[in-house]
């Protein structure tokens, strides 16, 4: 932006120009000053001089927009006055690019009581979506299964004659599923017990069924937590393989005692040296 600012000033020297690179671009001085070496003509100087303007009108607008959010979101009654608890989970370093100017985090925190970015894969935009369509009262939704049902992510029941004839999602049009799929996409390099769900899922079923499958399970969470007000707490990536490795193996314990057999463990390379 220092870049393009100098060039509608008027300014057209390579050198000093590439001199107002910011200092994470790792392009060297040189690279970008040959890059702007050029012929600045009229009309083309006169289009970006509109385009800057408009940029800056468009950021003063959502600036006053972020206000205007600030002031609608305090005035609902707080559940809380307390700041949201620290927790160890990593948060980006860097906000969105349409993360407001304002703490949107204590905001909803303070609206809800209960700090749903715990979560792994939400955020407080994406928790501020789903509010503003689900609402802040839980009672809406007698259960878990009516809050999936409603949003569209859990299976479908089909059945014609007594048979299943599809069990694929219904389709809906709500913003709020929309939220929690993406919040299970954003899972895919997560080292937590979600992530790895996921992963799981999606070398089975593939990418789509997974995201789905793993949006419902981030819904019952949100659920979860929107109507008990506790708090939720990640288990970690290792503890979601060991039960499920546990899963596999009490599944092929049953399936052979079931055929008249015993599933034995083979001995460890330090039980054999020992």
């Amino acid at each position: 932006m220092a870049i393009i600012k100098a060039i509608v000033a008027g300014e057209r020297e390579p050198q000093v120009l590439a001199a107002l690179k910011h200092p994470r671009i790792k392009s060297s001085v040189a690279e970008i000053a040959q890059a702007l070496t050029g012929d600045y003509r009229p009309e083309h100087l006169f289009v970006l001089k509109q385009e800057l303007t408009l940029y800056e009108v468009y950021q003063e607008e959502i600036s006053s927009l972020d206000t205007e959010i600030e002031k609608c979101l305090a005035t609902f009654e707080p559940k809380t006055l307390d700041a949201p608890p620290t927790t160890n989970k990593k948060r980006r370093k860097k906000p969105t690019a349409n993360h407001p100017n304002f703490d949107l985090h204590k905001s909803l925190y303070r609206m809800t009581g209960v700090d749903f970015t715990r979560i792994d894969g939400l955020d407080a935009l994406t928790v501020q979506t789903i509010l503003s369509e689900v609402g802040l009262d839980p009672t809406r939704f007698p259960t878990v299964k009516h809050f999936t049902s409603w949003l569209g992510l859990c299976p479908g029941q089909k059945i014609t004659g007594g048979k299943v004839k599809s069990s694929q999602t219904r389709k809906v049009v709500n913003r709020a599923a929309n939220a929690f799929r993406i919040a299970a996409f954003s899972l895919t390099q997560s080292r937590s017990a979600l992530g790895a769900f996921y992963r799981r899922l999606r070398s089975r079923l593939g990418a789509p069924k997974a995201i789905t499958a793993t949006a419902h399970k981030i819904a019952r969470l949100f659920y979860r937590m929107w109507t008990s007000g506790g708090q939720y707490a990640d288990p970690g990536m290792d503890y979601y393989e060991q039960r499920y490795q546990q899963q596999v193996l009490n599944h092929l314990r049953n399936k052979a005692h079931s055929l008249g057999f015993d599933l034995i463990a083979q001995p460890t390379a330090t039980e054999c040296v020992s």
